[in-house]
């Protein structure tokens, strides 16, 4: 049947947000095998009762999902406050594979058709990047769809159990049909450079010149003449070589130095790395997330069942200006479709970390 139901609640107490959601359930179809779990800071210290609630009440033995300061659910958003959403459906048990750490998982395989993999990840694990890097590979042929736990206290995921520290997700093999698509919350001023002197993360010379005189011509004199003006609005990208999307990583802006021109940016630099200025623009964001949305859309040939949708921190409202204008920008593209997700502290597609992009898939 393949059903895909959702539950959410904004109750202060824990218990009374898993009574509520299990009220929107009831009842739970006795074929259901995995859940969904995206839960707030406030309710973060009671997760582990709220799961174990969770699989006595409803039957549903499977839990996947993480910690969020901010989460998501069809049409709404729930920033810094208390809340819980939950989506739930009757997946094949043997066509999904739960995994609470990237080392319960064979070093490779053989594997010709696609797995996706939905992952969430602890920030604090200074290998993140590598791990996700080289999931993929050890999938066999394996594409990630995920984000990094966003918390004040307690950085949780759920793969059955609660844990912290690693990767962990569900693995979904080829019978289990989907589509995602990402899109980014920032735009390019137009023209890609090239690094031609760095150390580490410092940018000293772009196109053979001191970087910060190719980014102040990039961004234009009125922002040129006031560089304390340009944070959270003006970042570092860098296009994704082998990408055939147009993809690109957004980094921020660390520091700049005026007498030599360089610029200090959150990413190990090479040389001879592509690389571009861009600027958070909530107009490019809304046309560019409704593209992308049409896009997956598109490609859902069939009925749409339920979806996920990860977002960044720094999107949202903080983005487009209102509590839950993205996700209503999602619903006038593909309508009433059961679906939850939370806003990370970095967002994972492919075998890369994103900043300020938001990815979208639908399960059809």
């Amino acid at each position: 049947m393949e059903h895909f139901l959702l539950a959410h609640s904004t109750a202060t107490a824990a218990q009374q947000a898993v009574d509520e959601c299990l009220a929107q359930l009831h009842p739970v179809p006795a074929e259901a095998t995995l859940g969904f779990i995206y839960a707030t800071d406030a309710h973060a210290a009671q997760l582990n009762a709220i799961l174990q609630t969770l699989k006595q009440r409803s039957g549903v033995a499977h839990w996947v999902g993480t910690v969020g300061t901010g989460i998501c659910c069809t049409l709404q958003e729930y920033l810094e406050q208390p809340a819980l959403v939950l989506l739930v459906t009757d997946l094949p048990l043997q066509h999904f594979q739960l995994f609470s750490s990237v080392d319960q998982l064979p070093q490779a395989i053989t594997h010709d058709a696609v797995r996706v993999a939905v992952v969430h990840g602890d920030p604090r694990n200074g290998q993140l990047p590598q791990l996700v890097a080289n999931l993929p590979d050890r999938l066999g042929n394996g594409f990630l769809i995920g984000g990094l736990t966003s918390a004040s206290n307690y950085y949780y995921q759920i793969a059955d159990n609660l844990t912290e520290g690693n990767l962990s997700g569900v693995i979904f093999d080829e019978h289990i049909p989907l589509v995602t698509g990402l899109t980014q919350g920032v735009s390019p001023f137009g023209k890609t450079h090239r690094l031609t002197e760095c150390d580490g993360n410092i940018a000293i010379s772009i196109d053979g010149r001191p970087a910060l005189d190719v980014m102040k011509e990039d961004i234009g004199e009125v922002l040129a003449r006031d560089l304390s003006r340009i944070g959270g609005y003006i970042f570092a990208g860098f296009p994704v070589q082998d990408a055939d999307t147009g993809d690109y990583l957004v980094r921020n802006l660390l520091g700049i130095d005026p007498d030599s021109g360089a610029i200090a940016i959150g990413e190990y630099l090479q040389v001879g790395a592509p690389i571009m200025f861009c600027k958070r623009d909530r107009n490019s964001a809304e046309e560019d997330l409704r593209r992308m949305v049409d896009r997956v859309h598109a490609r859902a040939s069939l009925k749409i069942k339920g979806g996920l949708y990860f977002s960044c921190l720094g999107r949202g409202e903080h983005m487009f200006g209102q509590r839950s204008r993205e996700m209503q920008l999602i619903a006038d593209r593909i309508g009433d479709v059961p679906l939850v997700g939370f806003y990370a502290n970095g967002e994972i597609s492919g075998n890369r970390l994103y900043g300020y992009t938001g990815i979208l898939t639908l399960f059809t």
